[in-house]
């Protein structure tokens, strides 16, 4: 019965939630850039004052060196209960596109049942979220029913390079017995899903040369190598024709789909048509998948590559030269068993082979790679995540894939003892994270909140 006091007070409080995430959305702390140092931690700040309006009292701001305000507090467990260790991040990705965004990307807006505004979806929704459903019992049934461990970073969208650092420093303090993430997607509005396995990721820049400096394309186009076109022409060798990408040795570790797995991406409730219109695919252009794989399939387990930035010099400062040299950065996403290290090898080996013209040709990794996450969506706190969902939403949940990294789980997981990984989602197929029109479906929002009451109560005690 107790829930039922929790999931009545979120009820009775949604709007004040709907102030809260607002508050977090108006602050631009945008990690990426190094440019965002006073918003980021004005960030923490508004965080730490909405956990201690929540009933968290005490709440701290932990300092590392070199590393963005983490916020965090303990609740303790009762005694026998079991501790949910609750990870989220406020920091965003910086604005892009801007004359298609149709509201202030600073100020979360109502429109059409969703909330929009950068971070909304990706993920102070879900700092507010986790926030709220901790606050619905303190508030709604007097006490929390489980331990909670609430850690807010602020370095998520620049790989959380500082996180496990601080939980190695300290591990008996961040210890529990389930992780519990709330930056993941559900497929559709109003279907609840739970994520069970995360591509990796490895960044790397390409850069072509030719000469020392720039010459005049008067003088000398058409004698002096052109590394932009020599650039296009090497990036040129990764596009496949409904095949596998052409790298050799890409595809020798990729573990193979199990029956059961592959009518699981069979049907996963995903329509071409509806994928392309929230993507915004021009008319006329057809997917790049392989030939025979289903979207689900082609983002949850099989590799890519994207061309994520190209330079040689801006449109803006354009010049008629031949420029020295031109530079991409790609990201490859990866897939369970392939090695980082053996992916780097194989494109470097690949993109350097026969360069046009002789230029050089350089491959270099921008940052650690990230490993790739997997688990088994079984056991009983995967059974009280799932039950929690249903209860939340009133519909029937999935477990599914994610072509996305979030690059903390596996390590976390492992250091944290092979502790169950439950990873809710809180965007959908219009949320548009990292672009325009950022969104979150409100309805969804308050029932993920309700989700998550409910499995603090339905989250197995310690035997």
């Amino acid at each position: 019965m107790s829930a039922q006091k929790a999931i009545h007070w979120i009820e009775s409080n949604q709007e004040s939630i709907f102030q809260s995430l607002s508050e977090l959305v108006a602050i631009q702390s945008i990690s990426t850039d190094g440019d965002h140092d006073r918003e980021i931690q004005g960030c923490a700040e508004a965080v730490r004052n909405q956990m201690n309006r929540a009933g968290f009292p005490k709440t701290e701001i932990l300092e590392l060196a070199g590393a963005y305000p983490y916020v965090f507090r303990e609740i303790p467990a009762p005694p026998g209960a079991p501790t949910l260790l609750m990870l989220s991040h406020y920091d965003v990705q910086p604005l892009n596109y801007l004359d298609q965004w149709l509201s202030e990307p600073w100020k979360l807006t109502r429109r059409e049942g969703r909330l929009f505004g950068r971070g909304a979806a990706d993920d102070k929704g879900g700092v507010v979220a986790q926030i709220a459903a901790v606050e619905s019992w303190i508030k709604g049934a007097g006490k929390c029913p489980v331990g909670i461990k609430l850690l807010v970073e602020g370095e998520e969208e620049i790989g959380s390079k500082n996180l496990l650092k601080l939980i190695q420093a300290n591990p008996t303090r961040f210890q529990a017995d389930a992780l519990v993430v709330c930056d993941t997607e559900n497929l559709a509005v109003n279907l609840p899903c739970i994520t069970y396995s995360l591509r990796g990721v490895v960044t790397l820049k390409v850069t072509v040369h030719s000469a020392t400096f720039p010459s005049h394309s008067g003088m000398v186009g058409g004698t002096l190598a052109d590394p932009a076109l020599g650039l296009c022409q090497v990036l040129g060798k990764l596009c496949w024709n409904r095949g596998p990408i052409p790298v050799p040795g890409l595809y020798d570790h990729v573990r193979q789909l199990t029956s059961e797995e592959k009518e699981a991406c069979r049907r996963a409730p995903v329509d071409e048509q509806a994928w392309r219109k929230d993507l915004g695919v021009i008319p006329g252009v057809s997917l790049a998948m392989e030939t025979g794989k289903t979207i689900a399939e082609q983002t949850w387990r099989r590799p890519s590559i994207s061309a994520i930035a190209l330079e040689a010099s801006s449109l803006r400062g354009a010049s008629n030269q031949v420029l020295p040299k031109a530079e991409a950065v790609l990201s490859c996403r990866i897939v369970p068993d392939q090695s980082p290290e053996a992916v780097v090898d194989s494109l470097t080996r690949f993109l350097t082979q026969s360069p046009p013209w002789g230029m050089r040709v350089e491959v270099e990794s921008l940052g650690p790679p990230v490993k790739w996450w997997i688990t088994k969506p079984e056991g009983p706190g995967f059974k009280a995540a799932m039950d929690s969902l249903r209860l939340g939403f009133g519909a029937e949940p999935l477990a599914i894939g994610c072509g996305g990294t979030i690059g903390f789980v596996e390590p976390l997981e492992e250091l944290l003892g092979g502790v169950p990984s439950l990873l809710l989602g809180i965007e959908d197929p219009q949320s548009n994270a990292h672009a325009p029109n950022e969104s979150l479906h409100e309805g969804d929002w308050y029932s993920l909140i309700k989700s998550m009451a409910h499995l603090f109560e339905r989250f197995p005690r310690k035997s």
